[in-house]
This record gives structure tokens, C-alpha cells and sequence, in this order.
């Protein structure tokens, strides 16, 4: 191998939305308007939830966290997606690589457990509600919490460790808008295997676990929300957990779709559309999925803003 093969290591070039020039002036500012609104209703969500001590309880908590997470997610992709609209060689180096794949999957593996930790919470609120603060205390609380970011760190920290065997002597441009473990395995001289092994078992046991505790706290939801006498209780929850429902769907169906489906280290096509929902969409939606149906939310909104 050439010392020129073995300089390919060290820096790659993201093609991302090159392909349409035409659209360049309209995707960058519709892609700033979903990142500002992001940032915004994230950051602003997490700000609220801190100062308001009404919202100290679990479920918020943990949404606070999603934000928080959510916020990380888009910090890492958009602003170098951006900057490669107007970028001449759109240039990445292997470290930023390894550095953007870091946070998304750390972002990414929070929100899973995150996820599961809101429905569990909303298990015990809507079949428990006499039992809450016994089962969800705020050590429990706490806990999951922590142990969501552990899990992301370690989750994270995997991954990139074994990237550091792969050796890229290939082309060095990537056919994405971000340095996921995809495009970086198929421009690998080493046989990722091991790699493609790792990502199956630790993103498909993570994915997998989340996603048991997800659908069996949802289906006891419903079966309570179902024998429940009070018509207008039952559409209240029902309409509740149905918007939730549908945004964890997104989010696992795309994880799923991108990271566990066979074969997808070879198909590399459908890479860009299906990250856009998990990497934009998602965080985009999640602030107000979660809390702009929220009464608590809203009031709390209107409290802050009177005393502003």
C-alpha cells in the first residue's frame, strides 16, 4: 500500500446535497430554519422545565433530557452541513469524523433509553396513578436518567474504537451530509465485519431492549385507557400517548431501518432520506409532540412570559 493510500486517513469530503445545485440557496435556508427552530424550542424546552418547579417531576425531567439530547444530535450534523453549502472542497478530517459520529450515536442511544424511561413513566401514571411516587421516585428517577448517558457514552465509545482498525485507502468522499459508520465502512480497505458484527449487537440489543419496554408499556396504556368509564378521560389519554406513539415509531423505525436492516452496508442509496428524519425531522418534532399539547407546558409558558 502507497504512503498516498495511507494519506486518505486523515481527512474525508462530504458530498451531502451537492448533487442538487439548483436547490443549494433553498435547502440551506429551509435546513437554518429547521436548525434554529430546533435549537430554539429544544433549548428553550430545557430552560423552562430548569426554572419551573412545577415541572419537577419525572416525565419532565426526562423530557428535559430528550431535549437536551435532541439539541446535542442537531449541534453535531447541521452547523458543518451548513458550512458545506458554501464550502469549495467541503472537506472533513477523520478526527471531526469520528467526533460527529461520537455525539450522534451517544444522542441517539440517550433517546432510546430515554424513550423507553418516558413510557414506562407514563405506564406507571396511567395503570399506577395510586402507586406513582412509590414507583417513581426521584432516585429512580435519577437513575435511568444517568444510566441513559452511561449507556450513550459506552455505546459511543465502542464504535469508535473499532473504527480506529478500519483503514480507508478507497475514495475518500462520502456520500452523506454526515460522517456516519455506513459510508465510512464502505470506503474501507479492512473488511469491516467485525464492525457490521458490533454494530448489530450493541445497536440492535440497545434498539431492541428500548423498543420491548416502549411496546409493553403502550400496550398496557391502552388496555387501561380502553376499560376506563370516562369517555372524555379515555380520548384525553388516548390522544396523549397516540402523539408520542407515533414520534417513538418514527425514531425507531428509521434507527432500525438504517443500522439493522441486512445488507445495509451495501446500499448506500437510501442512506440520506432515512437519516433525515432521525438527525432533523425528530429533534425538530419532539418539542412540540411533547409539550406544546401539554397543558403544564402551556401554563408554565405563560407564567414565565408574566413574569418576564
Amino acid at each position: 500500500m502507497t504512503e498516498d493510500n495511507y494519506s486518505l486517513t486523515t481527512e474525508f469530503i462530504l458530498i451531502g446535497f451537492s448533487d442538487h445545485p439548483d436547490l443549494k440557496i433553498l435547502l440551506f435556508l429551509v435546513l437554518s430554519t429547521i436548525y434554529l427552530v430546533t435549537m430554539v424550542g429544544n433549548l428553550g424546552l430545557v430552560a423552562l422545565i430548569y426554572m419551573e418547579p412545577r415541572l419537577h417531576t419525572p416525565m419532565y425531567i426526562f423530557l428535559g433530557n430528550l431535549a437536551l439530547m435532541d439539541s446535542c444530535c442537531s449541534c453535531a450534523i447541521t452547523p458543518k452541513m451548513l458550512e458545506n453549502f458554501f464550502s469549495v472542497n467541503r472537506r472533513i478530517s477523520l478526527y471531526e469524523c469520528m467526533a460527529q459520529f461520537y455525539f450522534l450515536c451517544l444522542a441517539e442511544t440517550a433517546d432510546c433509553f430515554l424513550l423507553a424511561a418516558m413510557a414506562y413513566d407514563r405506564y406507571v401514571a396511567i395503570c399506577n396513578p395510586l402507586q406513582y411516587h412509590t414507583m417513581m421516585s426521584k432516585k429512580l428517577c435519577l437513575q435511568m436518567t444517568t444510566g441513559a448517558y452511561i449507556a450513550g457514552n459506552l455505546h459511543s465509545m465502542i464504535h469508535i474504537g473499532f473504527l480506529f482498525r478500519l483503514i480507508f485507502c478507497r475514495s475518500h468522499v462520502i456520500k452523506h451530509f454526515f460522517c456516519d459508520v455506513l459510508p465510512l465502512y464502505r470506503l474501507s480497505c479492512v473488511d469491516p465485519y467485525i464492525n457490521e458484527l458490533m454494530i448489530l449487537i450493541f445497536s440492535g440489543s440497545v434498539q431492541t431492549f428500548s423498543i420491548i419496554i416502549v411496546l409493553i408499556s403502550y400496550f398496557c396504556i391502552l388496555f387501561t385507557i380502553f376499560t376506563m368509564k370516562s369517555r372524555e378521560g379515555r380520548s384525553k389519554a388516548l390522544s396523549t400517548c397516540a402523539s408520542h406513539f407515533l414520534s417513538v415509531s418514527i425514531f425507531y423505525g428509521s434507527l432500525l431501518y438504517t443500522y439493522i436492516r441486512p445488507s445495509s452496508i451495501n446500499e448506500g442509496n437510501e442512506d440520506i432520506p432515512v437519516a433525515i428524519f432521525y438527525t432533523l425531522v425528530i429533534p425538530l418534532l419532539n418539542p412540540f409532540i411533547y409539550s406544546l399539547r401539554n397543558k403544564e407546558v402551556i401554563n408554565a409558558i405563560k407564567r414565565t412570559m408574566n413574569k418576564g
